[in-house]
C-alpha cells in the first residue's frame, strides 16, 4: 500500500503524466551539442591511426600506447570534473570548458609533425572529453522531470551516436574528394566542434537547483557513503555488464575475419552506429514506464543473441545479423543506466555520481577488450564471442537474482 506521504511525494516528482509534457528544450540542445562534437572527433579519429602510421611514420604500438594513455586520461579525469561540479555547483562552466578544450585541440592534429605535438593533442582532447561527461550527465539530470530521465538519457545517446557514424561517413567521402588530405580533413573538422562549444554556452540555460550547502568535498568517505548503497549496485552492474560487452573493434576485426571486403569493413561500425542512434531514444522513452531490471534483461538477452549470431556467422548476412541485434542492445542499455544512476544519486552528488560510474565501467571496458584480445590471439574469433555470451548470461542470472536492489530511473533520492 502507498502512504498519503509516498503519494505526496509522487505528485512532486510527477507534475503531470509524461504524455503531456515533452523533454526541455535543453535537453534537445545537449543532444545536438553531443552530436556536432561527435562528428568533429570522429572526423579525425576514424583517419587518426592511419594518418600516424602512413603520414608521421608511428610505429603500430606507438599507436595503441598513445591511445591508451589518452583513454586512461579521460577516466581519471571524468571523476575529479564530477566531483567539482558538485562542489562548485557549476556544471554548465565545466561542460563548455570541457567542449572548447576538445574543439580548439583539433588545429594540432592538422599542424601536427611528429609525436609530440600529437600526444600533447590527443591528451587534451581526451582530458576535455574527461571534463565534461559526468557535469553535462548531471547537467541533464538537474533539468529533466524525474519520471522523463530514461527519455532523457536516451535522446542525447541517440543524437551523440548520429555524429559517430556520420563523422566517419564524412572523413570517407572528403578522402575520396579530396585525394587523402588528412590535414585538411581535420581543420574542417574544427567547424562542427566550435559550434558544439557555442550552442552550449548560448543554448542552454543551466537550472536553479535550489540546494542549500554544496558539499567541501564531494569525495569524501562520508560523502561516497551518502550515495548509498542503491548507488553501487549499479555501479556494480554497469561494471559487469561492460564486462559482457567488449569494444566493438572486435566487430571490425570479425568482418575482416569473415573476409569482408577491407573497403567496406568500417561500414560495420556504420551500421551498429545508425542501428544503435535509431532504438536509444524510443528505449529510453519506455524505461520510464517500465522496471529498469526488466529492460536491462532484455538488452542482455539481445546481446547474447548478437555474441552467437557472430561466432556462428560464416558470411556477410551473419555478420550483419550480430551488428544488428548489438547495436539495439545498446539502444536498450546505455540510456538506462545512466537513467539509473540518476534516479539514485543525491542532487549534490550528481556530478561526483556519474564520475565513478563512468570510471568503473571504462576499467571494465578495458578489462573485457584485452580479456577478448587473448581469447582472440589464443583461442579463436569464435571461442571470444562465446565467452562474451557466457558473461552476459552470467550478468543476467545475477541481474534476476538481485533486481529488487535495482532502483527506478524516476527516484528521487534526496540526502
Amino acid at each position: 500500500m502507498t502512504s498519503s506521504a509516498d503519494n505526496q511525494k509522487n505528485a512532486t516528482d510527477n507534475p503531470s503524466p509524461p504524455t503531456k509534457q515533452q523533454l526541455p528544450k535543453s535537453i534537445w540542445v545537449l543532444g545536438m551539442v553531443s552530436m556536432l562534437m561527435d562528428i568533429s572527433s570522429e572526423m579525425i579519429h576514424s583517419l587518426l591511426p592511419l594518418f600516424m602510421v602512413s603520414t608521421l611514420g608511428l610505429s603500430v604500438f606507438a599507436v595503441g600506447l598513445i591511445d591508451g594513455i589518452a583513454e586512461s586520461t579521460t577516466l581519471i579525469v571524468k571523476v575529479f570534473s564530477g566531483a567539482l561540479s558538485d562542489k562548485l555547483g557549476k556544471r554548465k562552466t565545466l561542460a563548455v570548458i570541457g567542449y572548447g578544450m576538445s574543439a580548439f585541440t583539433k588545429p594540432l592534429f592538422a599542424i601536427t609533425n611528429g609525436m609530440g605535438l600529437l600526444i600533447t593533442a590527443r591528451l587534451m582532447d581526451r582530458i576535455g572529453k574527461g571534463i565534461r561527461g559526468a557535469p553535462r550527465d548531471a547537467l541533464i539530470t538537474d533539468i529533466t522531470p524525474a519520471h522523463m530521465r530514461g527519455a532523457a538519457f536516451g535522446l542525447r545517446q541517440s543524437l551523440d551516436t548520429v555524429g559517430a557514424f556520420v563523422g566517419p561517413l564524412l572523413a570517407t567521402g572528403l578522402m575520396l574528394l579530396w585525394a587523402n588530405d588528412f590535414r585538411s580533413i581535420f581543420w574542417l573538422a574544427v567547424i562542427p566542434g566550435v559550434a558544439a562549444m557555442a550552442l552550449l554556452f548560448f543554448g542552454v540555460q543551466e537550472p536553479n537547483t535550489n540546494i542549500s550547502k554544496r558539499p567541501s568535498n564531494p569525495i569524501s568517505k562520508a560523502n561516497l557513503q551518502r550515495l548509498g548503497s542503491s548507488y553501487w549496485w549499479v555501479v556494480c552492474l554497469g561494471g559487469i555488464f561492460t564486462l559482457a560487452r567488449f569494444s566493438e573493434a572486435f566487430l571490425l576485426l570479425r568482418a575482416q575475419q569473415l573476409q569482408i571486403p577491407l573497403a567496406y569493413v568500417p561500414l560495420v561500425m556504420v551500421a551498429m552506429n545508425m542501428v544503435y542512434a535509431a532504438s536509444a531514444y524510443p528505449f529510453g522513452k519506455l524505461s520510464d514506464r517500465l522496471a529498469p531490471a526488466t529492460l536491462l534483461g532484455i538488452g542482455l538477452f539481445v546481446l547474447i543473441l548478437a555474441d552467437l549470431c557472430l561466432a556462428l556467422s560464416t558470411d556477410w548476412s551473419g555478420l550483419l545479423a550480430g551488428v544488428v541485434l548489438w547495436g539495439i542492445h545498446m539502444g536498450m542499455t546505455q540510456g538506462l543506466l545512466s537513467a539509473m544512476i540518476a534516479g539514485c544519486a543525491p542532487a549534490d552528488l550528481r556530478g561526483t555520481a556519474f564520475g565513478f560510474f563512468n570510471l568503473v565501467s571504462g576499467i571494465a571496458l578495458l578489462l573485457a577488450s584485452i580479456i577478448a584480445g587473448l581469447l582472440w590471439e589464443g583461442l579463436g574469433p569464435a571461442f571470444t564471442f562465446y565467452v562474451g555470451a557466457m558473461f552476459a548470461g552470467l550478468t543476467l542470472l545475477g541481474l534476476i537474482v538481485f533486481s529488487q536492489r535495482f532502483p527506478s530511473t524516476n527516484a528521487n533520492t534526496v540526502n
